[in-house]
Formats: C-alpha cells, sequence, structure tokens
C-alpha cells in the first residue's frame, strides 16, 4: 500500500531526527547572531563598508554590494558578481553583521580564484533546479502506483532526480566552510576586527554554517530512507 510506504517506521524516524536537528541548528544560529548583533565593532565599519573594504583590498574592483530586504537573506551571486547584504547587515555595525559580510565577499573571492567546489556547485544550480521540482513527482508516482509493473522506474528516477539535489547541499558545506574560514583570516590580517572580536565572529559563522549542516544530513536521511523503500519493493 502507497500508505505503508510513505508512513512507515522509516518515516518517522526521519521526520523526528530531522525535526531535531533542524531545531538545534536554528537555535544555535538565532542565538549567536542575535548576541552578537548587540555589540558594536570596535572599527566602527558598517556591514557595508566592510565588505567593500575587503573587496578592494582582495583586488575585486569588479564585484559590486547592494542592499536587499530580507532577514539575513545574505548572498553572492557568481553570474552578476554581486554582494547582497539584508537589512540587519547593510547599515549595521555590529559583530554579527561585519561578520556576515566578510563571509559573502570570501564566496567572492572563492569566485576569483576558481575555487573548485563554488565552480562545481554554481554548473549545478539549473540542474538542482529541475530535479528538484521534479524529483517528488516520480517518487510519487512510484509509490502511488506499485502495482503497475513499471512504478518501480518512476521511484528510481526519482531517486536519482533527488539524489542530485542531495549532492548540491553536500557540496555547498566545503564552500560555506571555505567562506567562513577565508572571511575569518581577511578580518584579522587586515585589522578590521581585533583577536577578542574574530572569536566572536568564528561564533557567529559557525552557528550560521550550521543550518547548511542540518540541511544536508536531513536530505541525507530522506534519500536513505527512499532507497531503503525502493529496496524493499524488490
Amino acid at each position: 500500500m502507497y500508505y505503508f510506504y510513505a508512513f512507515d517506521w522509516t518515516y518517522w524516524v526521519v521526520m523526528g531526527v530531522s525535526l531535531i536537528i533542524t531545531t538545534i541548528a536554528q537555535i544555535w544560529v538565532s542565538s549567536a547572531m542575535s548576541k552578537y548583533s548587540k555589540v558594536m565593532s570596535k572599527s566602527g565599519l558598517t556591514g557595508r563598508e566592510a565588505a567593500q573594504t575587503i573587496l578592494r583590498n582582495q583586488g575585486l574592483s569588479g564585484v559590486t554590494v547592494t542592499g536587499i530586504q530580507g532577514n539575513y537573506s545574505d548572498h553572492y551571486d557568481p553570474r552578476n558578481k554581486n554582494v547582497s547584504l539584508s537589512q540587519p547587515v547593510y547599515n549595521n555595525r555590529s559583530i554579527t553583521a561585519v561578520s556576515v559580510a566578510a563571509h559573502e565577499c570570501g564566496h567572492a573571492v572563492q569566485d576569483a580564484t576558481n575555487y573548485g567546489f563554488l565552480s562545481f556547485r554554481t554548473a549545478l544550480v539549473p540542474v538542482v533546479n529541475f530535479s528538484s521540482s521534479i524529483s517528488w513527482i516520480f517518487i510519487i508516482m512510484g509509490l502511488f502506483f506499485q502495482s503497475n509493473s513499471g512504478s518501480g522506474i518512476f521511484l528510481q528516477i526519482g531517486i536519482i532526480l533527488f539524489a542530485i539535489a542531495v549532492l548540491f547541499q553536500l557540496v555547498t558545506l566545503p564552500v560555506e566552510f571555505n567562506a567562513s574560514r577565508r572571511a575569518l583570516k581577511i578580518l584579522k590580517s587586515e585589522g578590521m576586527l581585533d583577536g577578542t572580536e574574530v572569536a566572536q565572529a568564528r561564533e557567529v559563522l559557525t552557528a550560521a554554517a550550521m543550518t547548511y549542516v542540518a540541511a544536508a544530513a536531513t536530505s541525507v536521511l530522506q534519500l536513505i530512507r527512499l532507497i531503503f523503500i525502493a529496496r524493499n519493493r524488490d
């Protein structure tokens, strides 16, 4: 039955573990960002000024810095060479703001130096946009029409497409950790934060990275569950 395959005991295990991991990560990052959003950097630099200073000192004159709507929706787009900083970061002088801005500049440095994992992740984007939107259609078809002799193919195709999305999340991990390491090194070497502040920035960026770890772990668990279901059908 479809009900058995979709909501057997593995479903509750995956959902439970995923919920715990995600909740811990969210509490961690919210706590760290909130704590250091109240601590102003001694340099007095805003997130925008910190980003512009880093980009200039790294020789990345072609990269722009713009403000965007949202709450910590900061990102770097390698397609248009733009660092987008959210409202809590752009004009804020806190340790959190400077840390997040530096992290996004870390991605810009990765792009300029042809960092392999970033290039691979960027190449995966169009494939993942397709696979993530259609994978569950095939998976549901494979589960719902399980009595049909061709349903196994639907499930296998869905798992392969979902696996591509999981691969993207796994590749994201070294990209994010590397960007944070670059950011901390730059902030320290250029004297934008002192020793104590660098340690605080590390707390912020480590907490933020855990959200990517949680997302990847959740997806891997789901993929393992789907493979388990497919094998039990044979």
